[in-house]
């Protein structure tokens, strides 16, 4: 009986071989991008793939496009990837994230030199910040937000969740450590949990193949609140800091109270222990919160009883960063190399050339 077993599997191997049909567990290439460094990844209803490019070290000439049959396509048009007005041209985004109406909303964000970990390649005493909305039906920019009463001499917005329940717009902010919330009714936003011990990043020195994540004078990479994410049913808002072990979340209902003050919020927050240094983060509509778990080259994820699995390993996960959920049930993402830049590798440049972007099938 083990032997047919063991032949019975050989033989399903093969087949999915044969025909193109994948193991659950395998790592899928779905694009390159030379050396223009990928960063927000979303996917709508559809299927439509978009992602972004921050381009902080001037290479490449397009900050957002859709990827059509294996080739970039600026979006939603070539006007926004020129260069012009930072009210009606893309600058350098950051995060992209398709919301349960099918609008995508880019997070447009230069931040000051003070909350910036490139620091050394911008020279704006402010940072510049603005969240577009895109109609991915007709293809449209609807609406744009510029944060007018964001403090802009320290922040760095970095991932942004939208809870179309509420109109409402959950940003991270590791400049401020803070979570920022912004009413898209009345474009007025506030920031919360500011400074807290759910926010701030922990002395941790992130080490990869041997070598501490460190510039050439010996700092650390750290980051503040970094990695956030929002369950599908609007419950429950996921988040932690990059330089920290412990996930925490909270529900949405506190974080859209403006009456709550981050004292009453504190107590509102959830620790759901250690689960590793992580980034990007994403929920699925069965409540797992999927993170990449770059020391271990891993993406792993939290089952909604709080059970922490790991989703797939791989040599190629190098800094996984943004995520997107196709409706078929695949989990697509970037791979940013952050730790390969010559910023912490003495000046070396470490990038295995051409940047990627992968997806894996979810677990059912």
């Amino acid at each position: 009986m083990k032997a047919f077993l063991i032949l019975l599997s050989t033989v399903v191997l093969l087949i999915q071989s044969c025909v193109g049909i994948a193991p659950d567990d395998e790592l899928i290439e779905v694009a390159q991008f030379d050396k223009s460094m990928a960063i927000g990844l979303s996917v709508n209803h559809s299927n439509r793939i978009f992602v972004s490019f921050p381009n902080y070290d001037g290479a490449g000439n397009l900050a957002l496009a859709e990827l059509i049959g294996g080739e970039l396509v600026p979006y939603p048009n070539a006007k926004w990837n020129q260069k012009g007005a930072y009210e009606n041209h893309f600058l350098r985004v950051q995060d992209l994230f398709v919301d349960a109406n099918d609008f995508l909303w880019v997070l447009d964000s230069r931040p000051a030199p003070a909350g910036n970990i490139f620091a050394n390649s911008v020279v704006e005493e402010e940072g510049l910040f603005k969240l577009v909305k895109i109609n991915t039906k007709n293809n449209q920019v609807e609406d744009v937000f510029f944060f007018d009463d964001l403090d802009k001499s320290k922040s760095a917005l970095n991932d942004v969740r939208i809870d179309t329940d509420r109109s409402l717009a959950y940003l991270s902010d590791p400049g401020l450590a803070s979570i920022v919330v912004l009413d898209l009714q009345t474009k007025q936003s506030r920031s919360v949990l500011s400074h807290t011990a759910f926010t701030r990043a922990e002395d941790i020195v992130l080490e990869y193949d041997g070598v501490k994540m460190q510039d050439n004078d010996g700092k650390p990479f750290s980051s503040n609140i970094n990695s956030i994410a929002l369950t599908q049913d609007f419950k429950y808002f996921y988040f932690k800091p990059i330089n920290k072990q412990n996930l925490y979340r909270i529900e949405t209902n506190y974080l859209a109270n403006p009456q709550l003050s981050d004292a009453d919020l504190q107590d509102k927050v959830e620790d759901l222990g250690k689960v590793g240094i992580t980034h990007g983060m994403i929920a699925d509509k069965r409540g797992n919160v999927y993170f990449a778990s770059s020391e271990e080259y891993a993406i792993a994820y939290i089952t909604p009883d709080g059970v922490r699995k790991i989703l797939i390993e791989d040599p190629n996960l190098i800094w996984s960063d943004s995520f997107g959920i196709s409706s078929d049930d695949y989990l697509y993402f970037t791979c940013a190399q952050l730790q390969r830049l010559p910023q912490w590798n003495n000046g070396e440049d470490k990038t295995e050339y051409p940047y990627r972007a992968f997806k894996v099938k979810l677990p059912l």
